[in-house]
């Protein structure tokens, strides 16, 4: 601890009593600064070494193909960031909802490189407890592949290129182990679970065409395989089956067949036509569902110019494509849909052009420089303070403040154990706080967005982006934008649609933030001009994050860790809107956001796994409010008193704890365990506190409804079970009418929850109108939802006493305050990335 007394209410300067630390206050000049003349603009161009980049434009590469290789686009630098890796990535990843012939998705498992900056050694093997919750490496997916190929039962090709009837391994990530046999591992010394890998697969070649999902093991040396089996052992219907990369591929050569007589048309409206794809041409974006019943293949295509930003450019034209027949020859164009008309066929489209009985939409030349949809700076802003140097920047001033080993991270009281699933995202195991168990696991379920339109497309869009493998697009995080420069990032590996492990560089990142605002602080004024004592305790937490860029949209993911004992589950939604081509009628469904784009209306929900084990897993849950009691005033006769009480509701059963939309839920959510109390007598117990605006996205039980019936309730408790693993599938998006998993069917046998294995499912999220301001991106501030898990009564104290962070400073000679005795417990000062003087105080308020 340094204790340092400092003189004179000026603060010229402090001494201090410890020989070990000096403490003084200097003047510093305002930092020199190097003033060179530059462009407004500077421009670089970078080689790597070990990947070697090909700007001239391929001829595989299609309409579309922004989001991957057709671009041509160098990978971002690595900078001054920890990194930590495996083998390099051999391709790089695309869009799903649009055409791309370099398509490339996958599963998730962390490589480890070494690092440059302090901390903890970045090639240090994970603990050998959080490893059974690790990715699978490289190695391992790759020997799942080669076993599952090898099995001539099941007559496996490789995914990428025709047919299309073909048996493919679409997916392959870890499968966890059982929760009683994890516990039994962990907390009783049990034999390590077996490693095991969950493997999708496409049968699409044979008579009667299915998807079977199979457990492989053990791993690393696979030897068996066995059927995965669902809830109500249901089977999964081919038609139900995530889009693949060859199926882009065929529906863009469809749609260049089916096009043809409408190049005319095309090129007098837009300038272009469709074709191979080179920029400027059109390409197109698909929309889901795929139909209006089970079974239905029938996706309808945005049509779009593709420029950067292409998101935003709809030329006007939708057209309908019936793809559920294997053989791509059979698929056909059931309908079009051409500013605000519908037609039948294209004959019938390209005939009304020719006779000049259509309403032509003629767009505008686009021009070649700050295009809307770009993002080149424009404009200036009114004060003229300068945006052309670099802000504030997070730094480290004196090393790492985290351990990280492996898959484990670990905090101040905080460890856990972290993967990254390619169906659907960071997902965290054995949560603790100084060595006791809040949560088995917590884990991103599910997002989606219900939209409404006047267009076809527009009124059909219902995306559930698990379905698209929205923990597969976890790309690139850019050092000191994504993520501060000082972060540590780790690098995934995928196998999804892919025929061997995809490497995603830095597409994770841990760091410590600073929030801006004191965890705690208090003044303690004297009233008179003075302060009897000043203490704080600056805020920080610690972050895990990572992205998902499903089509347009861009979800930035994170988990806060705080000292005192807090987590924040938060996601943040930026890039860019999904519009449609705008027509008068469309205002009824959103904002016209430029000439001839409507930004349609829609709700995002998101959906968590909150496996709670508060001080053990048997626990209960009790919601908590305010009501009103009028009393007569016992110190004074006659008079009444009007004042709140704790309305304290047991909920026992699944029904009793779950809160659908559209009624007020209970401010106090509390999971507690009955037999386990605090020091003052409390059961001890954890919140969940909502930080959402989220509603309905449609009327329960409406067709597409039901296959998001988690979307009905803020909150739902229920008791654990192994086959209640996730509240949706990758299969959901394909097929919401008859879904794969149906989470009313967890509650609806009403279990009892008391003292029972808990498992909350949490939904937050939020409406969005898309406006003006949406030009380019939607921004990230008032686009973040998410909850707080806040210990109520678990300790005794606030448990981030035990930091060594706080400032107390307290006067020596009140009234005069010409010594203060400043206590802290960390360096005098931080170092040089702040102001490189000690530590300083006054207190004291004047008249002057």
């Amino acid at each position: 601890m340094d204790q340092s007394v400092q003189t004179g209410p000026s603060m010229a300067q402090s001494t201090q009593s410890s020989p070990s630390m000096v403490q003084s206050v200097q003047s510093s000049p305002s930092m020199a600064q190097s003033v060179q003349s530059s462009p407004s603009m500077v421009q670089s161009v970078q080689s790597s070494p070990s990947m070697a980049q090909s700007t001239q434009s391929s001829p595989g590469c299609g309409a579309g193909g922004l989001r991957g290789g057709c671009s041509g686009a160098p990978p971002w630098p690595p900078t001054r960031g920890r990194e930590r890796g495996g083998e390099r990535r051999r391709e790089r990843a695309g869009p799903p909802r649009m055409w791309l012939l370099r398509l490339t998705w996958a599963l998730a498992t962390l490589g480890i490189a070494a690092g440059s900056s302090p901390g903890p050694s970045p090639a240090a093997p994970p603990p050998d407890k959080a490893s059974i919750f690790a990715d699978l490496s490289p190695a391992e997916l790759r020997a799942v592949r080669t076993f599952l190929l090898s099995r001539p039962e099941l007559g496996l090709s490789p995914s990428r290129g025709e047919p299309l009837a073909k048996n493919t391994l679409f997916l392959v990530e870890l499968l966890p182990p059982k929760k009683r046999l994890a516990l039994r591992y962990l907390d009783q010394g049990g034999p390590r679970p077996r490693r095991q890998a969950r493997a999708v697969v496409f049968f699409g070649g044979q008579a009667e065409p299915n998807v079977t999902e199979f457990i492989v093991g053990p791993l690393p040396r696979p030897s068996s395989y066995r059927p995965l089996r669902f809830k109500g052992g249901r089977t999964i219907p081919f038609a139900s089956r995530p889009i693949t990369q060859t199926e882009y591929e065929l529906l863009h050569r469809t749609l260049l067949v089916a096009l043809e007589p409408l190049q005319p048309l095309l090129r007098d409206a837009t300038g272009s036509w469709y074709h191979n794809g080179s920029r400027g041409s059109l390409t197109f974006s698909d929309i889901a569902p795929r139909g209006l019943a089970p079974g239905d293949r029938r996706s309808w295509l945005v049509l779009q110019r593709f420029v950067e930003g292409f998101f935003l450019h709809p030329v006007g034209l939708e057209v309908l494509v019936d793809h559920r027949d294997p053989d791509p020859r059979r698929w056909a164009v059931q309908q079009l849909w051409y500013n605000g008309q519908y037609f039948s066929s294209v004959r019938e489209l390209a005939e009304r052009y020719e006779r000049g009985t259509l309403a032509l939409a003629r767009l505008a030349e686009l021009p070649a420089q700050q295009l809307f949809s770009s993002y080149e700076p424009r404009g200036r802003f009114a004060t003229g303070t300068p945006t052309d140097v670099h802000g504030a920047k997070v730094c480290e001033p004196q090393g790492w403040r985290y351990r990280l080993r492996g898959n484990q991270l670990e905090y101040g009281g905080w460890s856990l154990a972290f993967r990254l699933r390619s169906s659907a995202g960071l997902q965290l195991f054995d949560l603790r706080f100084n060595g006791e168990r809040l949560a088995y696991e917590v884990s991103v379920q599910e997002a989606i967005a219900f939209y409404g339109g006047h267009t076809p497309a527009a009124m059909q869009t219902k995306y559930m982006d698990a379905g698209w493998g929205m923990g597969s697009v976890t790309y690139e995080l850019a050092h000191g934008i994504d993520c501060p420069e000082v972060a540590t990032y780790l690098d995934a590996h995928h196998l999804y649609d892919a025929d061997g492990p995809v490497r995603f560089s830095s597409a994770i990142c841990v760091f410590e933030l600073p929030t801006g605002v004191p965890l705690r602080r208090h003044f303690d004024s004297d009233y008179q001009g003075g302060f009897h004592f000043y203490a704080g305790l600056e805020g920080q937490a610690l972050v895990l994050r990572t992205t998902s860029t499903v089509y347009n949209y861009d979800y930035i993911w994170d988990f806060l860790f705080y000292p005192n004992g807090v987590m924040e589950a938060k996601v943040h939604a930026t890039g860019f809107i999904h519009a449609t081509f705008y027509t008068p009628q469309g205002r009824r469904y959103g904002s016209r956001v430029h000439s001839h784009v409507l930004g349609n209306l829609h709700t995002h929900l998101v959906h968590y796994k909150v496996d709670l084990d508060i001080a053990g897993t048997g626990n209960s849950f009790e919601t908590m409010d305010v009501r009103f009691e009028n009393i007569s005033n016992p110190w004074s006769p006659g008079a009444r008193v009007v004042q709140p009480w704790l309305h304290r509701q047991p909920r026992r059963s699944e029904r009793q704890a779950a809160f659908p939309f559209g009624t007020a839920l209970p401010r106090y959510l509390l999971f507690y365990n009955p037999h386990r109390r605090n020091r003052w007598g409390h059961p001890r117990s954890y919140r969940i506190q909502h930080s959402s605006h989220a509603g309905r996205v449609l009327p329960r039980g409406w067709q597409e409804e039901k296959g998001v019936s988690w979307s009905r309730y803020h909150l739902a408790v229920t008791r654990h079970h192994e086959n209640e693993r996730s509240s949706s599938s990758i299969y959901g998006q394909n097929n919401p009418w008859e879904p794969l998993v149906s989470f009313e069917g967890f509650i609806h046998d009403n279990e009892t929850i008391e003292d029972q294995d808990l498992v909350a499912w949490v939904t937050v999220g939020f409406l969005h109108v898309p406006h003006a301001e949406d030009i380019p991106n939607t921004a990230t501030p008032g686009n973040a939802v998410g909850f707080f898990l806040r210990p109520f009564n678990f300790f005794d104290e606030d448990p981030s006493v035990a930091s060594r962070s706080p400032v107390i400073v307290r006067p020596l000679d009140p009234p005069t305050f010409s010594q203060l005795q400043i206590q802290r417990w960390t360096p005098a000062s931080p170092g040089p990335c702040v102001s490189p003087g000690p530590f300083t105080y006054n207190g004291t308020y004047w008249q002057e």
